[in-house]
């Protein structure tokens, strides 16, 4: 299975990405390993992550999401 993550980093900012394992993702974005633009954004936290059966899926919605404007992003959380 295949997520389309949300990640509201420490400045305030989103980060929209996808991953076969939500933990592990996390886990290596708040490492600073995942991404540049969240390594200088730390801490980061999950807001939102939407499951789906396959990595092509999964990449559609990133777009959509990516697309979303910022008020947007932040109701997916709730």
């Amino acid at each position: 299975m295949w997520f389309c993550y949300v990640l509201e980093c420490a400045d305030g900012t989103f980060y929209t990405g996808i991953t076969n394992s939500i933990d592990r993702r996390l886990s290596m974005h708040n490492r600073g390993r995942a991404s540049r633009y969240t390594r200088g954004r730390l801490p980061v936290r999950l807001i939102y992550a939407e499951p789906h059966r396959d990595r092509s899926s999964a990449s559609r919605r990133e777009v959509e999401v990516k697309k979303m404007p910022r008020v947007k992003k932040r109701r997916l959380g709730t």
